[in-house]
């Protein structure tokens, strides 16, 4: 099944998605445009795996897989395996049985399957924040006659705390791009080489960015940011936390120098999953000593020597013990989504996106709702945002309603579309819902909507 046939459906329905101002919202709604989403479900190619995640309420419209996936069916039995057989019965010696190896197994079933990465460049271990620290500290290793780290002031939060402190450390600075305002909004188009290109000048170390805005989901491009970085002197991190396992990557073609990203999104590694680095293999040899040396990190960890000597290649960046419980569900995770393959994935990310955009235009954007995502598929990744001054109310108001979406200040509303969970009903009534109590809020005066 192409892809052409559901954006056919959307572009030529004759059931066009209009409320009409003089019937309730609850009316409008309900009798315009569904048939639709039921056709593109009947019709979705990734349909069927669904049923492979733990769903106990099927009438839940969870709209925000973006920031917590759902459980697999797999994890379960998975976890009760390392619970209680592993730890259970053969106890401290599964360490030598494979629990010491899991960080790089998983990170190169992650790293080959959704990165492009070669074997050998993937960890998965530590955290998304713990992670910017170490790989910026390398990049400025790497380049030692320079100092400044250029990122967004839009970025997300971790990203520029840790940029700000690394650069304070190194006795460096940060270059910011975006606006001033820290409660401004994220511009709706994504950042362009062009934006950047002021910025880069001879003392530019390194530029961290985000593959995915986390508020607006506008997409970079990353190979032509990461080209213009590299003519300028300078190496790139990329943080990919809402694009894997959503978005295509081949970080060694576009020659990527280190990325960063989340096990919990769309790789439903479940809540406080570790995260993964990846650094490109034409940058091992120049490796030195990472920013945190932990023992497993260690040439010969059990060696317990007096001295720290790093282990060969991305393998150094590992610290403490990791653990085998939380690994185990990232490979549940990761096995899904490689199954289903990243670019049906893709396929459907960019309808379902499309889709929701269709609906807040017709819906939303006439009751005073703004639009704040490209609408450009290949500008956007797998949630988008809209923006209304009671959005924290109406998010309230919607969970009520058994509509989970996500409220990001000042005033956003992000709808995170997750492709092997979100039906496209699931977007319908989620809007449809929205639509409801936007209404009724403008009908009420301005009074805060209830669910």
């Amino acid at each position: 099944m192409t892809t052409s046939e559901p954006e056919s459906s959307l572009r030529e329905s004759s059931d066009p998605i209009e409320p009409t101002p003089e019937k309730g919202a609850d009316q409008a709604v309900s009798e315009r445009g569904r048939p639709d989403a039921e056709h593109l479900d009947a019709i979705d190619p990734l349909g069927n795996f669904r049923g492979r995640f733990n769903i106990p309420d099927d009438t839940l419209i969870y709209l925000d897989g973006n920031s917590l996936g759902r459980l697999p069916a797999t994890t379960s039995e998975r976890v009760r395996l390392v619970v209680e057989q592993q730890w259970g019965d053969r106890l401290i010696r599964s360490w030598d049985e494979g629990w010491l190896t899991l960080p790089a197994q998983v990170g190169d079933r992650l790293g080959t399957s959704l990165l492009g990465a070669r074997k050998g460049e993937t960890l998965v271990c530590d955290n998304v924040t713990g992670n910017i620290f170490k790989l910026l500290h390398a990049a400025l290793d790497l380049r030692p006659e320079r100092s400044t780290i250029v990122m967004s002031r839009l970025d997300f939060p971790t990203d520029r705390y840790v940029a700000t402190e690394v650069a304070r450390q190194r006795g460096g600075l940060v270059s910011w791009l975006g606006p001033l305002d820290p409660d401004a909004s994220a511009p709706t188009d994504p950042i362009r080489a062009i934006d950047i290109a002021p910025q880069l000048n001879d003392q530019v170390a390194v530029l961290l960015l985000s593959v995915v805005d986390y508020r607006s989901g506008a997409l970079v491009d990353v190979a032509g940011i990461t080209d213009l970085a590299h003519r300028a002197g300078a190496l790139v991190i990329w943080d990919c936390s809402h694009a894997v396992g959503v978005v295509p990557l081949d970080l060694p073609a576009i020659g990527a120098d280190f990325a960063v990203g989340c096990s919990y999104k769309y790789l439903n590694g479940g809540p406080g999953s570790p995260g993964w680095l990846w650094v490109n293999e034409n940058l091992h040899s120049q490796l030195g000593t990472p920013a945190v040396p932990g023992w497993l990190g260690h040439a010969d960890a059990f060696a317990m020597g007096r001295n720290y000597l790093p282990a060969d290649g991305v393998r150094r960046f590992l610290t403490g013990s990791p653990s085998p419980l939380l690994l185990g569900c990232v490979e549940e995770g990761v096995s899904l989504v490689a199954e289903a393959g990243i670019t049906a994935i893709r396929a459907k990310s960019e309808l379902l996106t499309a889709y929701a955009i269709q609906l807040a235009q017709a819906w939303l954007v006439p009751v005073g709702v703004r639009l704040g995502s490209p609408t450009e598929p290949q500008n956007r990744g797998s949630h988008i945002i809209v923006h209304h001054p009671d959005a924290a109310a109406l998010c309230q108001a919607l969970t009520d309603r058994g509509v989970v979406p996500d409220f990001r200040q000042p005033d956003g509303i992000r709808i995170g579309l997750s492709p092997l969970t979100t039906r496209f009903t699931d977007v319908y009534d989620g809007m449809a819902a929205l639509y409801v109590l936007v209404t009724a809020l403008q009908e009420a005066g301005g009074q805060r909507p209830q669910g």
